[in-house]
């Protein structure tokens, strides 16, 4: 490979920006870089101008479904993806084809463990509705909750999950988990979780927190049903992936006052649509994909995701 000029296609919008300050690892190792224009991803409609032009690709969370994946064969060798969550891309065409998938877990949890705690912060003490009142010239006593006072249920215990829980103890709130996955005891007991089925974990808690993987198990696992048997008071927070919640449910579960409110960094379609209801709904809080946010975070996955590209071509690693 080593004489060859190799080329790849670089979609990842986090690191678009910033490619100049890396773009000499690539020349002095003879890889030619593509960056089409990209807003939060690639369809696969707009990958397939790509296939069988690209030996690598860094990516965010474009759609690598079977059929790109067959149309980018034999020359894709390498998919590096810049993050965490690969379920944009089917690993396990991938793997019949040959095509090495790299990733880089535990990413973020910090930051979007913190996420989760702005949110619930934020409609518990109710800070941006009483900022807006202010600012509309009115001087009224907005009802709020202490932290103490609600219970906290967290949907995948994971990684980010326990980030969340730990965060929530320190707070005092009551903690439920619910997972498919057996979950330490050791950390169970240390702050003080207690595991029940969706039904119960829904029904219990005021604020219900998504952080779990996008799977086949996961998807619109937040749906009519589950949505319903949430109190009426309850707000949805969902930093995970857009899919896990059916979002025309949670739209009419929220326009008939069935729960308080959402706080949403993730879309089943994202962008999110200009038109869509959730856009002029006072009791949601909107993010742009960015619970991630955090430069050292970033600075990591720029870094090892280009090592695991490098890797995956056969190639040293760059020593940055």
């Amino acid at each position: 490979m080593g004489s060859q000029m190799l080329r790849i296609l670089l979609s990842a919008p986090y690191m678009i920006p910033v490619f100049n300050r890396f773009k000499g690892y690539f020349g002095e190792s003879g890889i030619e870089v593509d960056i089409p224009p990209v807003i939060e991803r690639l369809s696969a409609e707009e990958l397939m101008p790509f296939a069988g032009q690209v030996d690598g690709a860094i990516c965010g969370d474009d759609r690598f479904n079977p059929e790109v994946l067959e149309a980018f064969s034999p020359r894709l060798k390498v998919i590096s993806k810049w993050g965490t969550g690969v379920d944009s891309i089917d690993r396990s065409a991938a793997e019949r084809l040959g095509i090495q998938v790299f990733r880089t877990p535990d990413a973020f949890t910090e930051a979007v463990a913190d996420s989760v705690m702005a949110y619930m912060l934020a409609f518990a003490r109710q800070v941006p509705w009483m900022d807006n009142r202010m600012k509309a010239g009115a001087w009224v006593k907005i009802p709020a909750v202490a932290l103490h006072e609600c219970t906290l249920g967290v949907i995948g215990v994971g990684r980010i999950g326990k980030s969340v829980l730990k965060r929530a103890n320190a707070f005092g709130m009551r903690l439920l988990g619910n997972d498919i996955i057996e979950i330490d005891a050791d950390f169970l007991k240390t702050y003080q979780v207690d595991m029940l089925p969706l039904e119960g974990l829904v029904r219990s808690s005021d604020f219900v927190s998504v952080n779990c993987d996008l799977n086949p198990t996961s998807r619109h696992l937040l749906n009519e049903e589950s949505l319903g048997m949430m109190k009426s008071s309850a707000v949805l927070i969902n930093t995970a992936r857009g899919p896990i919640v059916d979002e025309q449910a949670l739209i009419a579960s929220l326009q008939a006052g069935e729960i308080a409110g959402a706080g949403l960094d993730v879309y089943e379609d994202e962008p999110l649509s200009d038109d869509s209801p959730l856009r002029s709904m006072e009791n949601v809080l909107l993010g742009s994909h960015n619970a991630n946010s955090s430069p050292s975070a970033w600075e990591r996955v720029h870094r090892n995701t280009i090592r695991n590209l490098f890797l995956g071509l056969g190639l040293e690693p760059p020593e940055f």
